[in-house]
């Protein structure tokens, strides 16, 4: 009926009027309709394949090696250290300030070698990043949970006996260790990280420390899965645990540029940049 069309169109002169210079919308790589509207009639381009990956938050709490310590930002120490490195990562928001002041910012973590930092010993992150370890990592988590919840519907019975089963097995014998899944059928909150960034050989190591540490943090606050997104190309993407039957390997996002007048002016038009290795997903549109 026109009624899709009618009102993409009504929000990117809304867009115009507000001074956008581009739109984008993210849809699943197999939504043909939702696909064929914007980039056959709205003039969107597919512009990135980026991959949301899930891990369930466990009844029992994983062990983080005691080779890594971690440490929480500050936020101006945050805001800092991601200015730094990833000011030029693609969708960085200008007002990362906002974003780590934001009461639903649970905080910044860096993972660094143990016994690097005792006590009060932290140099802020303009010392921290001139004489930084060989290895380290670091991301920051949103807290989704007191804004939303999710509910997986359509269950069979067998499934949601089988998954009951696992958590009580995960209660009865913790020492197994064994991978539950959590109730998930009934809503739940989750975490959101963002911001993953890390240097040095070890780097994957330091990441999925930090996984685990935020894995903890979620199971402390109830939640019962814990979601990112990352770039198709994202090097520390073999750090980040998850479960395949509840994330999504290629989303897809299209763009399209609103109008001549923009600011990057002598860079060139985003739409046709080559994509990098990293995003930076704003957690405020998740």
């Amino acid at each position: 009926m026109g009624i899709g069309l009618k009102l993409v169109n009504a929000m990117e002169e809304w867009f115009r009027d507000n001074g956008a210079e581009y739109s984008y919308i993210a849809t699943e790589n197999d939504n043909q309709p939702s696909i064929k509207l914007f980039t056959q009639k709205c003039g969107y381009s597919k512009f990135r394949t980026p991959s949301i990956l899930v891990q369930p938050v466990f009844a029992h709490q994983l062990r983080v090696t005691r080779r890594v310590a971690i440490i929480k930002l500050s936020p101006s120490d945050a805001e800092t250290l991601y200015r730094c490195r990833l000011s030029t990562t693609e969708f960085f928001p200008r007002d990362i300030d906002s974003v780590l002041n934001n009461k639903l910012n649970l905080g910044t973590f860096l993972a660094v070698p143990n016994g690097l930092y005792d006590g009060e010993s932290w140099p802020g992150s303009e010392k921290f990043l001139a004489t930084q370890p060989e290895s380290w990592a670091v991301l920051s988590v949103w807290n989704c949970k007191d804004v939303f919840k999710l509910e997986l519907q359509g269950a069979s019975w067998a499934c949601r006996v089988f998954a009951k089963t696992t958590r009580l097995v995960d209660r009865v014998l913790p020492w197994l260790k064994l991978p539950s899944v959590p109730e998930l059928f009934r809503p739940f909150g989750l975490h959101f990280l963002y911001g993953l960034y890390g240097e040095g050989p070890n780097a994957v190591k330091f990441t999925k420390a930090l996984c685990r540490f935020v894995h903890n943090l979620a199971k402390e606050c109830g939640c019962g899965v814990v979601a990112t997104e990352v770039a198709s190309r994202e090097p520390l993407k073999l750090g980040i645990p998850s479960w395949k039957m509840l994330s999504c390997t290629e989303d897809l996002w299209c763009i399209k540029r609103l109008g001549e007048d923009y600011s990057d002016g002598s860079i060139g038009d985003w739409t046709k940049s080559r994509p990098g290795l990293s995003i930076f997903v704003d957690p405020r549109e998740f």
